[in-house]
């Protein structure tokens, strides 16, 4: 095919066109985009003419893409990705200490961890945004999803650079109400007979929960969720017993250790960005500030 015969993609048509597939739908990708729904039909529509083909099917729940289509999304996504870190690198000067940095956490480190460190970060550095995501998956730093993440493990990849920051341990925790009223276990076998908060469907975590309860299945659980912060709330609510960072429960004075001298797990924290990033002041900044909050908060 020669350059004259390539199809005219525009892009806009493309970022319509990855709305659709995330948001399922023509009226869901126009509340995303902030458009009108007739326009983000006529954006699919110049595509599909453009490629010659059709990428979606309608169904009464939504539009349903082809297997071409999710084939075409990676491509699309990888691109918005590139289109985004533009705009953070061109948000400030180079060399200020200024404009926007995109940074991944858990969900747990987000709710309950972050947002001290970051009203600290900002009293240092006031031109400095962060652009905050919370997932337990691990975002793509090789192709500028995000520009800054917190992980549990260090990273495989060589363009990735790992600062080690803290390990966290993890302990048992109830509230004291709820202690008062059933006791307090003297061992893990007498878990058997406590109201447990544990893991639904996250295979990471039933494995961890397995391992520390191999007599208990999942459905001995009063409350199962994947979500860290839900685990941590419920126990503060009286639920029953559930896993936390220590230094995060420690916060909450209604809490109580159960069996203090056991460290059921240990999280290494570490602070992850590319290699092309490091010396960026922005990227940087955001980095030391994290590393020498989560020292301190490692200690806590």
């Amino acid at each position: 095919m020669s350059i004259s015969e390539r199809p005219d993609v525009g892009w806009d048509d493309q970022r319509a066109f990855l709305a659709v597939i995330d948001g399922g739908s023509l009226s869901e990708a126009a509340r995303r985009l902030g458009l009108s729904q007739p326009t983000v039909r006529a954006r699919i529509a110049c595509l599909e003419k453009a490629l010659g083909s059709a990428l979606f099917t309608r169904a009464v729940n939504g539009m349903v893409p082809t297997k071409q289509a999710l084939a075409l999304a990676m491509h699309v996504r990888a691109m918005q990705r590139a289109s985004d870190a533009l705009v953070r690198a061109a948000s400030a000067p180079s060399d200020a200490i200024a404009g926007v940095v995109r940074l991944s956490v858990s969900e747990v480190v987000g709710m309950e961890v972050m947002p001290s460190m970051l009203a600290s970060l900002r009293a240092v550095h006031p031109e400095l945004r962060v652009e905050l995501i919370l997932s337990n998956t691990s975002a793509n730093l090789l192709e500028q999803e995000v520009d800054v993440a917190i992980r549990m493990t260090p990273p495989k990849q060589k363009a990735l650079v790992a600062r080690k920051v803290a390990t966290i341990p993890l302990g048992f925790y109830a509230h004291r109400r709820y202690l008062e009223a059933r006791g307090v276990p003297a061992t893990i076998a007498e878990f058997s007979t406590h109201d447990l908060i544990g893991p639904d469907r996250s295979r990471r975590d039933l494995l961890f929960a397995s391992q520390i309860f191999p007599e208990l299945p999942p459905e001995r659980f009063v409350l199962r969720t994947d979500s860290h912060p839900a685990h941590l709330a419920a126990a503060r609510a009286g639920l029953g017993i559930a896993v936390a960072q220590v230094p995060l429960a420690r916060r909450y004075d209604d809490l109580v250790r159960v069996l203090p001298d056991l460290q059921v797990a240990a999280l290494e924290t570490w602070i992850v960005l590319h290699e092309d990033l490091r010396d960026t002041p922005r990227v940087r900044a955001l980095r030391d500030h994290l590393a020498a909050a989560f020292v301190d908060f490692g200690r806590g």
